[in-house]
């Protein structure tokens, strides 16, 4: 026994000392690597004349920069300094008039931002080029979405040996109705709208008529507004672009230049003479490229302007990601968050206009609620102007539509008016797969309702069915109340249907087309204001909490990656789905579209 004992103690002590070295050792690699971080990030540009503005976007670009210092870090990309879409754009537009910037050089081996960001971006390329400076785009290989964003340029060039996709867009749906039947699942299903398209991957093996319907129209939306751009920047008609993608005309990169999509086949080293020849650099010397994350100083960062300066300010509220109730985070649009951003906002006697930024594709509807409330208390005292981004569909519709004027770009994908409800019942599953029997002891006859471990009765369905409806009515509601139409109206065009940008403008359910330079533009003209500087909200989170969370989902997020390719983003999209708790207002499912 003392033996048994003695072997037991020391292999605890064993363990305890192995574990102990591991996090010390894990820490100092930490440590090693955000010193890196920060070696690099705090490496300041060089300004001087001739200099040219470096621009690629290989890092995912979202709505808002992150203030926190670990928002870059990650284990692949140590000294990133990724730029969300304000001090991009914020960027551009200062090097428009600054006399040391001769032009733009856009480096696009990829594009990681969505349709309607990378149409905020172009469009500010586009206010660049007013100024007469130039703007060349060189990559490898384009993808449609890159090569969108290089038409802005003055000259596109592409590797010889590179490669460029010109076929037109298509999305793909996963459906588990089969897998689901084959473990004997049963997703009970709850619903208003025909279009209202979540749950048809789990009672459906392809696309209803009507979901295809809404599918094409707005695709072919999106599709005919970057046809639209490229069209104007290469003075190709859009029926010759659609004759390349139809036929596959685009098969190697001297077609793309005979087809004049492009302005010369060239290697890297030969862009940066082209360069050199534009910035007046003789062959020896080399080309100042700043790149637009150092492209900024102490004394122009926004957020210290704020808590410096007092007079008028227009609040820009980000709400961004899926609805929940409760705190949410910076990716994540919880309602206790945001409403109280937006109270806050109310509340500010120098806050003279709110923007509300949303870029959700939806979620609670309770939640969704709560937010719209405040929206509504907000514009009795000041102009409520929403920016919508990639996606503002369903719930995130829900909070856009009572603001006094909403601003979307024509491939926002929103609408959606439309509610749904799910409850998988495992019952057949536990018992015919794993022997597994549930026994049940209630006060009430319905005590269980909801369970993952019966089917609901006639009863049941027909109360949460009444729920959903009583849902959809306040919400279509809410919808008339705000757009200044009759429900019956907004019944007719909401059903669950989504809706491009473009085509919501037509049908009363947005105001504008245009970023959210334009929105903020709009604030400061009904506001009456000559001067005034920004304030952000939501403060973003404690930056160790951030970290710590970071780390948690991105070994997840490369571990499943890494042994699932890309079947996990539909196995995390479908256990995001399972985990929904209470009605939904929600775009119908995760469209992937290429």
């Amino acid at each position: 026994m003392k033996n048994f004992f003695t072997s037991f103690f020391g292999a605890v002590v064993g363990v305890i000392i192995a574990l102990v070295l591991i996090v010390v050792i894990a820490f100092g690699s930490l440590v090693g690597s955000l010193g890196k971080a920060f070696e690099n990030s705090e490496k300041k540009a060089e300004l001087k004349p001739g200099s040219v503005l470096y621009i690629d976007l290989k890092s995912a670009v979202g709505d808002r920069t992150q203030e926190n210092p670990f928002a870059n870090f990650n284990f692949s990309s140590l000294g990133e300094k990724p730029l969300g879409l304000d001090k991009i754009v914020e960027n551009i537009k200062k090097a428009e008039t600054d006399s040391l910037i001769k032009g733009i050089y856009l480096h696009l081996t990829e594009v990681n931002a969505g349709v309607a960001t990378t149409e905020e971006i172009r469009n500010a390329l586009l206010d660049f080029k007013k100024s007469k400076k130039f703007i060349y785009a060189y990559s490898e290989t384009y993808s449609q979405k890159s090569y969108y964003l290089a038409s802005a340029a003055d000259k596109i060039y592409l590797n010889p040996q590179g490669g460029m996709e010109f076929k037109g867009l298509s999305a793909q749906i996963m459906f588990y109705k089969k897998a689901l039947e084959k473990l004997d699942v049963d997703v009970q299903i709850f619903r208003h709208g025909k279009f209202k398209s979540a749950i048809e991957p789990f009672m459906l093996d392809k696309m209803s008529e009507a979901n295809r319907l809404q599918t094409e129209v707005f695709m072919g939306s999106i599709w005919n507004s970057m046809l639209d751009g490229i069209s104007k920047a290469r003075g190709i008609s859009k029926d010759e672009l659609n004759n390349i993608a139809d036929n596959l005309k685009l098969k190697n990169p001297a077609s793309a230049l005979e087809l004049k999509l492009i302005d010369g086949l060239y290697y890297e080293d030969e862009v940066n003479a082209e360069l050199k020849k534009k910035t007046g650099i003789k062959d020896a010397g080399k080309i100042n490229f700043v790149k637009i994350a150092d492209y900024n100083n102490e004394e122009e960062n926004p957020f210290k302007k704020i808590k410096e300066k007092k007079g008028n300010k227009i609040a820009v509220i980000y709400a961004i990601g899926s609805i929940e109730s409760g705190e949410g985070d910076d990716n994540t649009i919880g309602s206790d968050r945001i409403a109280k951003a937006i109270k806050d906002a109310r509340m500010d006697v120098n806050v003279k206009a709110i923007v509300l930024r949303v870029n959700s594709p939806g979620g609670s509807a309770l939640a969704s609620d709560v937010m719209w409330r405040e929206v509504t208390l907000a514009k009795l005292s000041k102009p409520v102007i929403v920016s919508m981004g990639d996606v503002a569909a369903s719930g995130g519709y829900y909070i856009s539509c009572a603001a006094d004027r909403i601003f979307a770009q024509p491939n926002t994908i929103t609408g959606s008016i439309g509610v749904f409800g799910m409850m998988p019942n495992a019952q057949k599953m536990l018992s015919e797969k794993l022997g597994i029997t549930i026994d049940t002891v209630n006060t009430n006859k319905h005590s269980d309702v909801g369970t993952l471990y019966r089917a609901v009765t006639e009863d049941e369905r027909a109360y949460i069915q009444k729920g959903v409806e009583d849902v959809y009515d306040v919400f279509t509601k809410r919808v008339a109340e705000g757009r200044k139409m009759k429900q019956a109206n907004v019944d007719s065009i909401g059903q669950g249907r989504v809706w491009s940008g473009a085509d919501a403008l037509k049908i009363n359910l947005v105001d504008e087309l245009g970023g959210l330079d334009a929105a903020i533009a709009y604030a400061k003209k009904k506001a009456k204001l000559d001067k005034f500087s920004i304030v952000n909200y939501p403060k973003q989170k404690n930056p160790f909490e951030e970290l710590l969370g970071k780390m948690e989902d991105e070994t997840e997020t490369k571990i499943m990656t890494k042994n699932l390719g890309e079947t996990y983003k539909y196995i995390k999209h479908l256990r995001d789905l399972m985990n929904m708790k209470g009605v939904q207002a929600r775009l119908p499912f995760e469209y992937i579209i290429y």
